[in-house]
């Protein structure tokens, strides 16, 4: 039976990050179809001297950095809301944007937006894509920041107050000291997530506010571009360093 757990581990894996190690090994080809020819850095050079790329990765990093600090910070108050006040239906209720279509979403964010634009004159651009990434990710925050004050003994924010500390004071440094790792684990969830999402992004980004999945994906369908190749492994490497140091984090 562990033999065969095993090769079914194997099987499973390699079923999942198999493609991802063809497309890092094609990435250093010299030539531009998928007919090894040598090792070559030619298309990660193409890569750093596109203009558009690196204008959509400027986009995708402010946003994500952006995100992740409002989302976090509106997250982990509202999972210490949630957790002094024992609502099961309005946790529940929260969980609504993690099971809800990404299209569904995107679609009902745009339809807000132009709502919205009836009475103010603003338009789409980084400020309404930054604005729905927040909303989408609030939830994840919830969900890893609650799952660490389930382990919280709140006996010591009691203790803290009758030692004269204020709630302020007493969640300070009492109780978020003790949230940090779940707090950075769950900024790290949120800005992977707010760098990968295209569906979302595509329907409420503007025309000077294009993400990098957003240009590699109407690269894709251009043409084939090794370029993509390498920029791809680029981002499958740093995202797969931060999701490593997120599960430490969680852990700790």
């Amino acid at each position: 039976m562990s033999r065969w757990l095993s090769l079914y581990a194997v099987a499973a894996y390699s079923f999942l990050h198999l493609p991802l190690v063809v497309l890092a090994v094609f990435s250093f080809n010299s030539s531009r179809y998928t007919r090894w020819e040598g090792f070559s850095l030619v298309w990660y050079r193409a890569a750093f001297e596109d203009a558009q790329l690196g204008e959509a990765a400027v986009n995708s990093f402010l946003i994500g950095v952006a995100a992740t600090a409002l989302a976090t910070i509106a997250g982990t108050l509202c999972a210490y809301g949630l957790w002094k006040r024992q609502s099961a239906w309005i946790t529940t209720t929260l969980y609504l944007s993690l099971v809800t279509p990404e299209i569904v979403i995107g679609i009902a964010l745009l339809a807000f937006y132009q709502w919205v634009f009836r009475f103010l004159s603003i338009q789409l651009g980084i400020h309404t894509v930054i604005l729905a990434h927040v909303m989408f990710s609030i939830a994840y925050v919830v969900t890893v920041v609650g799952a660490r004050l389930r382990t919280f003994d709140a006996g010591l924010e009691e203790a803290a107050m009758d030692l004269g500390a204020t709630e302020w004071q007493a969640f300070r440094r009492v109780t978020l000291p003790q949230l940090l790792p779940g707090v950075a684990s769950a900024a790290l969830l949120v800005f992977i997530t707010s760098f990968d999402d295209y569906v979302i992004t595509s329907l409420v980004a503007g025309v000077d506010s294009e993400t990098l999945p957003m240009v590699i994906y109407a690269m894709a369908r251009r043409g084939f571009n090794p370029a993509v190749n390498a920029i791809s492994t680029l981002i499958v490497f740093g995202l797969g360093v931060l999701i490593l140091a997120g599960e430490r984090l969680r852990e700790s």
